[in-house]
């Protein structure tokens, strides 16, 4: 990227300012001229190589610049014709130093520094357009079609709107005017505007408005507008202030600090997109879209950009904002990492942090605690799975057969990566559920016991659930399990393709299984889709075939069959401690269907990462049995150091602190 500044005019407007020095090296407050301001940001902005084109007062405009002692790598283009010349004839004589992306200024120009920060994060050719400005009668207009500026210049008035020539061009967009400037160079046509070549290969150029509205922007021509610029100049927060924003609901404690946030400088927000709130917290009641919205109509935020990531630092490093604000509340917690960042990234460029006092008024916690409990009804758990899957391409579940798993699988979060990860959602498994009560996993477990698993966890946490259904049983029987699931909040039921006496399809084939036909199957789908009574609902649909060793064009068969009949998810389950006919599945399936989401539970090829499962095009990856493996084997060391000891001392290193467990589960959701 570099910067071309175009110094090589007269400036005779400006009367007396102009008699012994250029426009540029005018004053416009205490501290800076116009080209010290430029540069200044330039260079504050990681823009190190500046073309300056000269004419009038070369000597001085070089010497001037050197001596601010930035450490820019200016190059200066001298236009020995420029009292009969406009500036286009020094672009051209300029055009070897041009062969990059170029940001392209006035040097009579003054803008606030968020603007050119809104120029330089574009992945497009820019110009500064202003839509509340009034259209000028003799200074520049863009003519916009269809969100591209097609026209350039002082004479357009039909749809048009206020311009300045404050521009960003991609490197191959840039080198057609350039080549067009020659060609009008070359036949003699040195007094026009550059403009007027654009306007001759605006076609070929994807030049997009960046409307500025009331920000500062605008050219000096004369000793009015020299005054006028001083005033705001004098009233205008230079520094660019950035804060980060997770809430779908704001308060009088999220205004308050925006309000201290804006009295530092021009406040951009960065707002948390769904897949990172999801990732931190709970799912966002309001979609990103509105989030967005809301905050953009809040006085005092200047802008609202996303960020993927609870991380901070690359919004940081690519606007560099001067100061980022936010409250003293992550000092401790799974935010401290996020904070330490933060400070390192600011660090690095030059920038500050600013700590307001966390708003601990009892009114905003109450509507964070109804947030909560509405999070946990079942209108809004039950959608949940399906938003989580649009916004993070995969999603975890944990085992969880109780009320205090829930809690766990709830409230667990590690720090990882600059940021914080947890599960998303909640498996309650027959195998567990049956383990849990000492029953073997045969369907013995009736569903009144089933559902009261659910109604424990349901109290407690507010994540996503999803029900393993075994078989579905009787498919007259499976309909009302369906309304039963879908009015208690679950998001999801996985049946699987077997019939008969159920066994744990890990045993394969070493106990006799019986998988159902395509036909029995589908029936079963089908008519657990017509009792379905919402959108949000969904069935799953797990496929034995790798099981039953039946091979993989079998279960692929089957796949695209229980799709046909409705089903809203594929799950593909193996026993082999390798993951390759996992892998070979999902590939082969994802040729035919992109959008159906795929489960696997990997008990057995547990050496796959969730990143390599997401990649290859696995939606939902479910830890089945964790916890009931995990807590039997320590149960029973206590109970036999008790046996050994006649005492309970010895397992106390064992056993978590009763407060800690006092505290693991919460007054009131």
């Amino acid at each position: 990227m570099k910067a071309l500044i175009l110094n090589s005019g007269l400036g005779s407007r400006m009367g007396e300012y102009v008699e012994n020095n250029p426009k540029c090296m005018v004053k416009i407050s205490n501290e800076e001229t116009i080209i010290s301001r430029q540069i200044r940001m330039l260079y504050e902005l990681g823009i190190t190589d500046v073309v300056i084109t000269t004419g009038r007062f070369a000597d001085k405009i070089e010497a001037y610049c050197k001596s601010l002692k930035l450490p820019l790598n200016i190059t200066f283009v001298y236009n020995p014709d420029y009292e009969s010349t406009n500036y286009i004839y020094s672009i051209f004589l300029a055009r070897e130093y041009l062969q990059d992306d170029i940001l392209l200024m006035h040097g009579d120009l003054v803008f606030e520094k968020v603007i050119l920060k809104d120029m330089l994060i574009s992945d497009e050719s820019r110009v500064v357009v202003s839509s509340t400005a009034s259209v000028p009668q003799k200074d520049f207009k863009a003519v916009i079609d269809n969100g591209v500026v097609k026209k350039i210049g002082v004479d357009f008035f039909d749809n048009a709107i206020s311009c300045q020539p404050l521009y960003l061009f991609k490197k191959d967009e840039f080198k057609i005017w350039l080549d067009k400037i020659e060609d009008f160079c070359k036949c003699g046509n040195k007094r026009c505007y550059a403009e007027n070549a654009f306007n001759e290969v605006s076609d070929f150029i994807n030049l997009k408005p960046l409307d500025i509205k009331d920000s500062l922007c605008h050219e000096i021509d004369n000793v009015n507008d020299l005054e006028l610029i001083k005033e705001k100049l004098y009233w205008l927060k230079d520094k660019v202030v950035y804060m980060c924003f997770s809430t779908d609901i704001i308060h009088g404690g999220h205004i308050a600090i925006i309000k201290k946030a804006q009295s530092l400088g021009r406040l951009v927000v960065g707002l948390l997109s769904d897949e990172a709130v999801a990732g931190y917290k709970r799912f966002p009641l309001i979609p990103f879209s509105e989030r967005k919205e809301m905050m953009e109509n809040i006085t005092g935020v200047y802008r609202v950009i996303e960020q993927n990531k609870l991380s901070y630092k690359d919004n940081l490093m690519l606007l560099k904002p001067d100061i980022v604000v936010h409250g003293d509340d992550w000092k401790e917690g799974v935010q401290k990492q996020i904070r330490n960042e933060v400070i390192e990234t600011l660090a690095s460029y030059g920038g500050e942090l600013v700590e307001f006092s966390y708003a601990k008024d009892k009114k905003y916690i109450e509507l964070d605690r109804r947030m909560n409990k509405e999070s946990a009804m079942p209108e809004m758990r039950r959608g949940r799975l399906k938003k989580l899957i649009q916004a993070k391409g995969l999603v975890t579940a944990m085992e969880t057969h109780s009320g205090l798993t829930g809690l766990i699988v709830e409230n667990t979060v590690v720090e990882q990566d600059g940021g914080v990860k947890q599960f998303d959602a909640m498996w309650i498994s027959s195998l567990c559920d049956s383990t849990a009560k000492g029953k073997p996993d045969i369907e013995l477990v009736d569903a009144t016991s089933r559902y009261r698993t659910i109604d424990d966890v349901c109290e407690v946490t507010t994540k996503p659930i999803i029900f393993d259904g075994d078989t579905g049983g009787l498919t007259e029987h499976f309909v009302y399990t369906v309304r039963s699931l879908e009015r208690m909040g679950v998001s999801m039921v996985i049946i699987e393709d077997k019939k008969g006496l159920k066994k744990n399809s890990l045993f394969g084939n070493d106990v006799d299984q019986t998988q159902a036909s395509i036909e029995e199957f589908c029936y079963k789908i089908r008519e657990g889709k017509k009792a379905q009574r919402t959108e949000d609902f969904m069935i799953c649909a797990r496929i034995e075939s790798l099981i039953l060793e039946k091979g993989i064009y079998d279960a692929l068969n089957r796949a695209n069959a229980y799709c046909e009949a409705g089903a809203d998810a594929i799950m593909i389950h193996s026993r082999k401690k390798e993951p390759d006919e996992i892998f070979e599945f999902v590939e082969r399936f994802r040729e035919k269907n992109s959008k159906i989401p795929i489960v696997v539970v990997p008990t057995s090829y547990n050496s796959v990462t969730e990143e390599e499962f997401k990649n290859r095009g696995v939606n939902i990856v479910i830890y089945a049995n964790q916890f009931t493996r995990a807590a039997f084997p320590a149960m029973k060391n206590v109970a036999e150091t008790i046996l050994k000891n006649h005492r309970s001392k010895e397992c106390d290193e064992k056993c978590m602190a009763i407060n800690d467990i006092i505290r693991l589960i919460p007054e009131e959701l």
